[in-house]
């Protein structure tokens, strides 16, 4: 049992996931407290079959608190999870404020749980796409080691929080009927459009989203020497990101042993009916706990069979974001 649990968040996109999933998953704990900033402080949230009042989050939300599930942003993370830490809270924070210092933790439950109790306080989720791209890459890493890997993200607007998603329902209807679509969250239409990820551009050419994915896929793997490149693109889809993914292998394999090893695999699908053109889409993986893979196939550009295509689909509010944490807390508490 949990104790006392906190979401900090709670009305966010990845916040109501949150509550849908605690829900879902009947996670014990004896008590709740759903926190939020000064503008949304005193509204109704219904969970469980009950209403509670959202509370504004302070520095001293934590007291008596045992786990904190953090959805706030960035900046909030760093100002409150290092005091929730130090009062005895153990934050599951979703942002990208302590992925990569060495003494959080970075974890995918289907890949490296053990790292969990290595936590000093704080354990971080990874990016949405790092979290959808590599857990069906993981079996195959064990089985075979994976010495480059090649991606591009086809990244739903949920990714950028509830208001992205209006924005996109609001634009589609603007231009089906006729008027100008006004952005907002982004800076160019989301409706009808695909466009760069909207992170910033490194020195390097490559945008932070893309090398969130290089440098915590290593971490999360404990292996440096793997090869990485991405490319993360928004399209016009409310939830689910797809990525197509290209592996190439230390040694030989065959897409039937990638079928075989994923079909035993934690937190994977398969939908690859090459007969019935039938892959993974957004619409399969929304609202799912697992990652969808399909269009399994040998990368015929490598003569000696050690390369492997991929598609995948996986919620971004779900095992990209909330139940990724939700499950974390849950090995806390067993």
């Amino acid at each position: 049992m949990a104790g006392v649990v906190a979401v900090v968040g709670v009305t966010g996109a990845v916040g109501q996931e949150f509550l849908a999933l605690l829900a879902q998953r009947a996670f014990p704990a004896d008590e709740y407290r759903f926190l939020a900033s000064a503008r949304s402080a005193g509204k109704t949230i219904a969970f469980a079959g009950r209403d509670y009042t959202v509370a504004e989050l302070t520095e001293t939300s934590f007291e008596g608190v045992d786990i904190a599930l953090f959805s706030a942003g960035g900046s909030i993370s760093k100002q409150f999870a290092p005091i929730a830490a130090r009062r005895g809270t153990i934050v599951v924070d979703n942002s990208s404020a302590f992925r990569m210092e060495d003494t959080v933790p970075l974890v995918i439950p289907e890949i490296n749980p053990e790292t969990i109790d290595q936590h000093q306080g704080i354990i971080a989720n990874p990016n949405c796409s790092t979290i959808i791209g590599i857990v069906p890459i993981w079996p195959l890493h064990r089985h075979n080691p994976v010495r480059r890997m090649v991606v591009s993200t086809y990244q739903a607007v949920s990714g950028a929080g509830a208001r992205a998603m209006t924005e996109l329902l609001e634009q589609s209807q603007d231009v089906l009927e006729g008027r100008p679509p006004q952005p907002e969250v982004f800076d160019v239409p989301c409706a009808f459009n695909c466009f760069s990820h909207n992170s910033k551009i490194d020195e390097n050419g490559y945008n932070i989203e893309e090398m969130k994915m290089v440098h915590e896929t290593h971490k999360i793997f404990h292996d440096d020497s793997i090869a990485i490149t991405c490319t993360c693109i928004r399209v016009p889809v409310l939830r689910a990101h797809c990525e197509s993914i290209n592996l190439e292998f230390e040694n030989p394999i065959e897409p039937e042993e990638v079928v075989d090893l994923l079909l035993g695999a934690p937190g994977v699908s398969l939908i690859d009916d090459r007969q019935g053109n039938r892959f993974p889409m957004p619409l399969d993986a929304t609202g799912r706990d697992d990652i969808f893979v399909g269009r399994i196939r040998r990368d015929l550009s490598l003569p000696d069979r050690r390369g492997i295509n991929l598609w995948v689909a996986g919620d971004q509010l779900r095992k990209g974001a909330a139940l990724n944490a939700v499950q974390i807390a849950e090995y806390l508490v067993r």
